[in-house]
């Protein structure tokens, strides 16, 4: 308690973090998104989503999601033809969130710098909601158990 102009020190202290938090809040870089879900159950979001793979990714994942042939075998410049986003493919093994940034930043944001691959990135074509409902669209066609596992594994990226 302050005395005739006299103010303890814990008084200054707990003014000087509460200022320290003000700034930070206001000043800091605000990160990327980490509250990313799919809505393969809306029609609308899905049919979104089906006109534009159509548009940005059917040329090299395949229009019914087939992925290019050999795709785990890398080609002659040393690359990974697309993978695909059925079933057969390793997509579903990817939590929500991952397949987001991937799909925005491109794999050398996962990856590291140093990878190379034909995966572009698209944060500067799509919005997020744009791939949001491209992912929600893929993950509408696969079968029920694939879905279910796919949601266990958001569940656990979740609790992480």
């Amino acid at each position: 308690m302050a005395l005739f102009g006299r103010t303890p020190i814990p008084l200054y202290a707990a003014a000087l973090l509460l200022g320290t938090l003000l700034v930070y809040q206001i000043y800091a870089p605000k990160g990327e998104r980490t509250d990313i879900e799919l809505y393969p159950d809306d029609v609308q979001m899905v049919a979104d989503g089906k006109a534009l793979y159509a548009q940005h990714c059917a040329s090299c994942h395949g229009a019914g999601l087939e992925g290019q042939s050999n795709w785990r075998e890398r080609k002659s410049n040393g690359r990974l033809p697309a993978p695909p986003h059925d079933e057969t493919g390793h997509t579903w093994h990817h939590d929500d969130l991952s397949l987001f940034k991937l799909t925005k930043h491109g794999l050398q944001f996962v990856a590291g710098d140093d990878y190379e691959s034909d995966m572009p990135a698209y944060k500067d074509v799509l919005s997020d909601r744009d791939i949001v409902a491209i992912l929600s669209f893929i993950k509408s066609t696969w079968p029920a158990k694939v879905r279910e596992t796919h949601d266990e594994i958001n569940r656990r990226a979740r609790l992480k």
